[in-house]
């Protein structure tokens, strides 16, 4: 299939867009560039050295003989642009991984709040809107998040989607209803990803779009098949307080010898998928597509569930490195549990790669390789859901900086 990956430089998109290409695929990457130039915003970098895109995409044609297209494009600002690509080369499948990706940036401040819901809803709205006027018949794959059902303990398993109720009628009877199963963000960014649901509801019943969601875990591991073969394909990976995820946070702390943060009493149950799994995911949602008419098909793309304060113990475990409680930057419950379901994906094949499976170590290796580009003022989770919570951050886990004698 001719594939475009829209976000095909970032921390999923990008190896997303190798393993497809290897399975054969014509891959173009659409792409604004935008993750790089938040790392310049935040001043942080990558721990991982990453060339430029344009680098990256020679150095897999010489490793593979495979060519990556790629094409610089807002996805969210340049919407003619995008539906004269879209007449032009007409893909058969679109990926959309391109939206503003972590929960915690989206929470930083007013400007970081308005860019992520202009970016991502805009992006998604240009997306489908284009589509139905270049008249292409695409799949259109995209990454949303397991964090559109909130983190509540409701003592049921959470469905792929969609949820069967029964309402009263007015004369007393009783009616059945099938309705998206509500959603609860904890965060502007989960928030966008559930206004994305309300989007697709809409264009596949209205114009007959086909579309697949999935509503991913959170992602840990470094490597996949695809960027081992050269040094110079390696994907990216966020160890900062704003775009790293808690267990890649937490082994890259303990390669450092840093504390293990873990925020308020560890007792929130989240769900978690190794990057591996999470392209070929996206390879099997590929193979399983809805016809025009039906509805958007939803898919929990997770294997496992964990507790914080069990990863970090294990973590803990594994390195000997220490643990150190601190106040909560989020608006959370304290403590939850989160029962999911994920039979689809089980159903098409997916052999789950799971915490048991040693690539705990690959990333402790990958992160002790790579030390000297962290920035240890970095590390700390600062960013506040509120301002009354913001004025409990601490933003000094290993009590390093200049105090004051008097």
């Amino acid at each position: 299939m001719k594939i475009a990956v829209l976000g095909g430089d970032g921390f999923c998109g990008w190896p997303t867009a190798l393993h497809l290409s290897n399975a054969g695929h014509e891959i173009h990457i659409l792409d604004n560039l935008s993750r790089r130039w938040i790392d310049t915003e935040l001043g942080v970098q990558s721990l991982t050295p990453m060339d430029s895109i344009q680098e990256r995409c020679r150095i897999w044609k010489e490793v593979t003989g495979e060519t990556l297209h790629f094409h610089l494009l807002d996805i969210a600002k340049d919407y003619q642009r995008l539906r004269q690509w879209l007449d032009a080369e007409r893909p058969d499948a679109i990926i959309h991984f391109a939206e503003q990706r972590a929960a915690p940036y989206s929470m930083k401040s007013d400007i970081h709040k308005t860019y992520t819901v202009n970016n991502n809803v805009g992006a998604t709205h240009n997306l489908l809107t284009a589509m139905v006027e270049a008249g292409i018949d695409a799949h259109l794959v995209h990454l949303g998040t397991m964090g559109v059902y909130g983190y509540s303990t409701v003592g049921a398993a959470i469905p792929e989607g969609y949820l069967d109720v029964e309402v009263e009628k007015i004369d007393g009877g009783k009616a059945e209803l099938e309705i998206l199963y509500p959603t609860r963000p904890g965060s502007v960014y989960h928030m966008t990803k559930s206004l994305d649901q309300i989007l697709f509801q809409f264009y596949a019943q209205n114009d007959g779009l086909r579309i697949t969601d999935l509503h991913q875990g959170i992602v840990w591991g470094t490597h996949t098949d695809q960027t081992r073969r050269h040094e110079q394909l390696i994907n990216r990976f966020d160890y900062d307080g704003d775009y790293g995820t808690v267990l890649n946070r937490f082994l890259i702390q303990a390669a450092i010898d840093y504390p293990l943060t873990v925020h308020g009493t560890g007792g929130q149950t989240r769900a978690f998928i190794h990057i591996q799994d999470t392209v070929r995911c996206i390879e099997l949602a590929l193979q399983d597509a809805p016809k025009s008419g039906e509805r958007v098909k939803i898919f929990n793309q997770m294997t496992e569930t964990h507790r914080v304060r069990d990863l970090a113990e294990l973590v803990a475990g594994l390195t000997g490195a220490k643990v150190a409680y601190l106040p909560n930057p989020r608006k959370e419950a304290a403590e939850n549990d989160l029962i999911v379901k994920n039979n689809g994906f089980l159903a098409l094949g997916l052999k789950p790669t799971t915490l048991a499976d040693g690539l705990l170590t690959e990333v402790v290796e990958v992160a002790k390789k790579y030390a000297h580009r962290i920035d240890r003022k970095r590390v700390p989770a600062v960013s506040a859901w509120t301002k009354d919570i913001a004025k409990r951050v601490e933003i000094d886990p290993e009590g390093k900086r200049l105090r004051s004698v008097s």
